[in-house]
């Protein structure tokens, strides 16, 4: 009797081990930029919304959370109106050849309707993907972006992701690239690479957690009704 009550506390205890305790604190250590960054938003005709808008809001937002913060703005081969996807007509606030476009600190890719195809011919796009995300201390992609920032060779010495469908496209058209499914998203030094659609926030709000601390994150998250919990966000990062 006393052998099988010592057997049965054992299997509590062993039971108990193989449940960890919810980690709400940040194992990231905050990077606490010492200026103000500029995050240029690069849109095409037929950028898809939320893949614009999710991280832009998040990234928007750190000027209500900490000082210096982050400074948002658009880009575009023109300085004409673009239409996204779904519609949404947007002035860019820079084109490619403007003297006048800020150094960009994080270049933002988001997908559009061409990134898998006519977006990869348009040398002008290339060029200046190529030339700014070389610069910049972070590039980061939503959805199909992630073929921009390859077609430009931003990739090619960091492992990415991106939209979950079109997987076995982007190894296709970029065998030489380390590629994961099945995350929200994927971080690689200066590289951000993201599901995009819904999960959108996800890369914004880890980058805004990198650089700021986690009371920032979850105050940006607080306010647009995002239960942040960074552990709980299915990704990899290859830096840790």
């Amino acid at each position: 009797m006393r052998g099988a009550t010592l057997l049965l506390i054992g299997i509590i205890v062993l039971s108990c081990k193989q449940e960890p305790a919810k980690n709400v604190t940040s194992t990231l250590a905050p990077i606490h930029p010492p200026k103000e960054l500029n995050a240029a938003f690069l849109i095409v005709e037929g950028v898809y919304n939320s893949e614009l808008v999710a991280p832009m809001d998040v990234l928007h937002h750190t000027i209500f959370h900490t000082d210096p913060a982050i400074k948002v703005f658009t880009v575009a081969e023109r300085h004409e109106t673009i239409t996204s996807f779904e519609g949404l007509k947007i002035i860019p606030d820079y084109a490619f050849s403007s003297d006048s476009i800020p150094p960009i600190d994080i270049l933002v890719v988001p997908s559009a309707e061409h990134s898998m195809d006519s977006d990869l011919e348009n040398k002008a796009l290339t060029e200046f993907v190529r030339k700014t995300g070389t610069n910049a201390s972070y590039i980061m992609s939503l959805c199909d972006g992630a073929f921009v920032l390859a077609n430009a060779g931003l990739l090619d010495v960091y492992e990415s992701t991106t939209f979950p469908s079109d997987i076995q496209r982007y190894k296709e058209t970029f065998p030489d690239l380390t590629v994961h499914e099945g995350v929200s998203f994927v971080h690689d030094r200066k590289a951000i690479t993201s599901a995009g659609g819904a999960k959108s926030y996800d890369p914004a709000l880890f980058l805004v957690e990198l650089l700021y601390g986690k009371k920032v994150a979850d105050g940006i998250a607080n306010g647009l009704v995002i239960d942040w919990q960074l552990d709980e966000v299915k990704h990899i990062d290859v830096n840790r």
